[in-house]
């Protein structure tokens, strides 16, 4: 969970997060010799989770692919410490049939060595996502990207591919995405490059995520400034509706407006069709689903690593106008103010049980990242039909099949 005010995090040593170069990566535990293999028959949200092997799972900021009857979770590979809140090792994927047991398949994506590297070890590789591309025949992964030492100014998307879902994947370039491209939804009598007063005013404004001085994004500056050299892109996920189209959601504009971006045909590229929406509000962390021919996008606010209200949101069309629904969470005031003490990463549909979703979400612990948990929760919908979340302390898929809660 992060804003622009986490540059300063990487050079203060403040209570979120401390550079702490130095310091060597903690390796994942081996199983101890003899130990049966780890069998589990229900979700527990927060508890420590382990796979086959009896590991803890290390699969951060994930997303999860379904692909030939089988689950593929990736996520980022965590190390000890505060070093962790860097890339020490890559993109770490699981597979499971049930959702509830989970196969180390090793590191799908690793860093690179080679300090010339854009993703080389130690740059900031978060929230991997990973599609399969029918036409290709290719596995597409996307991520937010950030330089080894240049803090979040670096705001880019990464994508990497490969010929099965364990990978390895092959890094191919990062991008700030759709340069020289007008959204879609921008006045067209905005559509000019700042002029040197408007460019100055912008940068006298010293905006950062969150913070709420983003007066004059909400006018469309901070695209306009990013115009040429395309737009910043944090926070990500993917999503590939019915018809084989993809489409990159992220937060742009120093946080302070989602971008849905559709993809090329081959997934690898902008396709040069986006929107701007939720102007100037500040979201990060977006989910995406799809249910009776509806658009159902999760997020939260900027609040550093500190976990938030979820935010709630829905269209009729992907690319067309996004309605707030509001908090999803119900519960104790303390579990809506903090949606369960975490932060959505993805909205995973559950193979065979039309209409089941899981929400996916991680408990982040920048002073010792490896330790960080994941919350998954049945997502379900009320009678007004919008999305809702629940605390369970254990449940099973059969949470599907019964009916949810009245907020």
């Amino acid at each position: 969970m992060k804003n622009t005010l986490m540059t300063l995090l990487f050079i203060t040593s403040t209570t979120f997060v401390s550079e702490c170069a130095s310091a060597e990566p903690t390796a994942m535990p081996e199983a101890p010799a003899g130990v049966a293999s780890i069998e589990n028959k229900s979700f527990q949200p927060g508890e420590l989770w382990k796979d086959h092997n009896g590991v803890p799972i290390n699969a951060h900021g994930g997303g999860i692919l379904f692909h030939n009857g089988i689950y593929y979770w990736f996520g980022e590979h965590k190390v000890e410490g505060t070093l962790g809140n860097t890339a020490q090792v890559g993109v770490h994927v699981y597979s499971s049939k049930d959702l509830y047991d989970w196969k180390d398949e090793g590191i799908a994506l690793a860093v690179s060595d080679d300090p010339q590297s854009e993703i080389t070890k130690g740059c900031i590789l978060e929230r991997p996502k990973v599609i399969y591309n029918a036409k290709t025949g290719k596995f597409v992964m996307w991520f937010h990207l950030e330089l080894k030492g240049q803090g979040y100014k670096a705001a880019r998307s990464g994508v990497a591919v490969a010929d099965t879902p364990t990978g390895p994947f092959t890094y191919l370039y990062s991008m700030r995405p759709n340069a020289g491209v007008w959204p879609l939804n921008f006045p067209k009598d905005q559509q000019l490059p700042l002029s040197p007063k408007e460019f100055t005013h912008l940068k006298s404004l010293k905006i950062s995520g969150g913070n709420g001085a983003n007066s004059d994004g909400a006018k469309g500056f901070l695209v306009r400034r990013d115009f040429e050299g395309g737009q910043m892109a944090r926070d990500m996920t993917l999503f590939v509706d019915d018809d084989g189209t993809a489409y990159h959601v992220f937060a742009s504009e120093e946080n302070s407006t989602l971008h849905i971006s559709q993809l090329s045909e081959d997934y690898l590229k902008p396709a040069g069709r986006y929107i701007r929406t939720f102007e100037g509000q500040y979201n990060e962390a977006p989910a995406l689903m799809k249910h009776l021919g509806k658009y159902y996008l999760i997020s939260s606010g900027c609040t550093g690593w500190a976990p938030n209200a979820a935010r709630s949101a829905v269209a009729d069309e992907i690319l067309g106008n996004w309605t707030s629904l509001g908090n999803p969470s119900i519960g104790t005031e303390e579990q809506k103010k903090t949606t369960f003490d975490s932060q959505s990463t993805h909205i995973l549909p559950v193979d065979g049980k039309p209409g089941a979703f899981i929400f996916m979400a991680d408990r982040w612990r920048p002073k010792n990242a490896i330790d960080g948990r994941y919350v998954w929760l049945p997502l379900q919908f009320d009678a007004r039909r919008h999305p809702i979340l629940e605390w369970k302390d254990k449940w099973d898929l059969r949470a599907f099949e019964r009916k949810p809660a009245v907020p």
